[in-house]
């Protein structure tokens, strides 16, 4: 796809996380919304994936480890066509398969269940190891959030990876500079992210931008000619990406916009579609 094709579609992946959030009631707009670009170009571009063959064995894997931003990568299974965009408004309903984490056993197209914060680098680690350990030439990717890596689990992952070599192996950071309770940097400062993946044998990209298509394209690009150690990209993004009241709001971490707001966020995201 070309560099507008892409920024459509990642406009369509939020209005699919805006619209599935208002019909849970619930969720995680503004990280999901932060990481929409970056999903977007993974799925539509990136990665080597078949929606019709989700299982496939040479598959490229991707792990969710900030699994309370489903809405994201739902979205962008659903315009992938993975499953319909119609059932977005499901999330979080009793009875669905789009539950408020990802769930491998449920949704097709993901391929690891993750949700418990930290955990879901060291499941796209054993993916990475087992493809080395077969000769496997798939890669794996896995998306954490900047608050994430205050657990020291990221650590313990990110030290083995660097160990083994694991150069098929792409972390990816969503550095929106806030969590819950606010920003990063007060909660329990995490920077400099670089440097800390650089000591633990990692190649590393800096994205000014990371809601950025150009910019991502050139960090998968580089990340693609690394030999003998893992990558992380670490990307600035902004939270809440193309809403215009949630946009670096921390109050927008974890609740559901209501009937007026949805209304309004719809109307951002079109006046975005309609500028490209």
């Amino acid at each position: 796809m070309t560099t507008i094709e892409l920024q459509k579609m990642a406009n369509e992946v939020r209005k699919g996380i805006v619209t599935a959030v208002h019909g849970a009631k619930a969720g995680h707009p503004g990280g999901s919304l932060s990481a929409a670009d970056v999903i977007t170009y993974l799925y539509f571009e990136e990665m080597n994936i078949d929606p019709k063959d989700p299982k496939k064995a040479d598959r490229d894997r991707f792990v969710l480890s900030k699994g309370h931003c489903a809405p994201a990568l739902y979205s962008a299974l659903a315009n992938r066509g993975y499953f319909p965009v119609e059932d977005l408004p499901t999330l979080r309903h009793l009875g669905s398969y789009l539950q408020g984490h990802p769930c491998m056993n449920e949704t097709p197209g993901v391929d690891m269940s993750s949700g418990s914060l930290g955990q879901g680098i060291s499941a796209a680690v054993g993916m990475a190891l087992s493809a080395k350990l077969t000769n496997e030439s798939w890669r794996t990717y896995t998306l954490l959030g900047d608050g994430e890596i205050q657990e020291g689990q990221v650590w313990e992952a990110a030290m083995f990876a660097g160990a083994h070599k694991l150069d098929n192996l792409v972390v990816i950071v969503d550095n929106n500079n806030l969590q819950i309770d606010g920003c990063v940097a007060d909660v329990c400062c995490p920077y400099p992210i670089d440097k800390k993946f650089e000591a633990f044998n990692f190649h590393v990209i800096n994205v000014a931008d990371g809601n950025d298509m150009a910019q991502l394209e050139a960090a998968f690009k580089e990340a693609r000619e690394v030999k003998g150690m893992p990558v992380a990209i670490i990307m600035k993004t902004v939270k809440g990406k193309g809403v215009s009241f949630m946009e670096n709001q921390a109050g927008w971490h974890g609740k559901a916009p209501n009937d007026e707001q949805y209304a309004v966020a719809m109307e951002d995201l079109k006046k975005v579609g309609d500028a490209l």
